[in-house]
């Protein structure tokens, strides 16, 4: 395929960060085919979006998670693949350029790359954060305890949600957990591209933090529900 296009699905909620976002999709090495906004009922913070409306296509809906809204940019969505960035987060210049190439090469339907912390100045606080595993059993049997893919350096292939579904709009906190669950048990694995392409903003606006207990709860029904034929493949693996 001759530069597969990429859609940037950025899904938008009352932050205060998304400018930096938007300049860092659109300031890559290779330029995006298309960035979809999706404002999921914002309230504040729009007036940042003004000055990127020519360059961006802007979608607007009630507010309903960001599962909802990255569904929402997917279906609208015309590129090859499909790469997720979160308001707050930033992509380095290079992140769409590598991660295609990668794919490419590989003949990826998903991959998903190491990650480095900022903070709420976009200072780095953390470099390479990603577990990486000395073996593919190993990374599977992570699965079992709890989620290693962020979900913001993660690329599709837009095919693959033809074969496995969309995120679960009813999981408001671990819809990407699910997905990958998915992907695993239908044969698609995401696979590890080890580069840190994508800053990933720790503040204290995050949902992360104001919603912890909750989304500790929520990650130990999704666990439960797929330990069993996670477990199966495992075994069957030899693991």
């Amino acid at each position: 395929m001759n530069n597969p296009k990429v859609s940037v699905i950025i899904p938008f909620y009352n932050c205060p960060y998304i400018e930096q976002a938007l300049q860092s999709a659109l300031s890559q090495s290779w330029q995006p085919y298309e960035i979809i906004l999706v404002d999921d009922g914002s309230t504040i913070h729009q007036e940042r979006i003004t000055p990127y409306l020519p360059y961006i296509h802007y979608l607007g809906k009630s507010n309903g998670g960001t599962a909802t809204a990255l569904n929402h940019g997917i279906r609208q969505a015309t590129g090859d693949y499909v790469v997720w960035l979160s308001s707050d987060d930033l992509f380095y210049h290079d992140k769409i350029r590598n991660q295609v190439l990668y794919m490419e090469q590989n003949n990826l339907l998903i991959s998903y790359t190491n990650f480095n912390y900022i903070n709420g100045q976009s200072q780095l606080i953390k470099q390479d954060a990603a577990a990486v595993f000395p073996d593919h059993l190993a990374y599977l049997r992570c699965f079992l305890q709890g989620n290693p893919v962020n979900g913001c350096t993660i690329m599709i292939k837009r095919e693959l949600f033809g074969a496995i579904g969309y995120f679960d709009e009813s999981l408001p906190f671990t819809h990407d957990y699910d997905l990958w669950f998915r992907a695993i048990l239908n044969g698609y694995p995401p696979v590890l591209l080890n580069q840190s392409l994508t800053a990933y903003r720790k503040h204290e606006g995050m949902g992360t933090m104001k919603h912890y207990d909750a989304i500790m709860a929520e990650v130990a029904v999704t666990t439960n529900r797929y330990q069993a034929p996670l477990r199966e493949l495992i075994s069957s693996m030899g693991g």
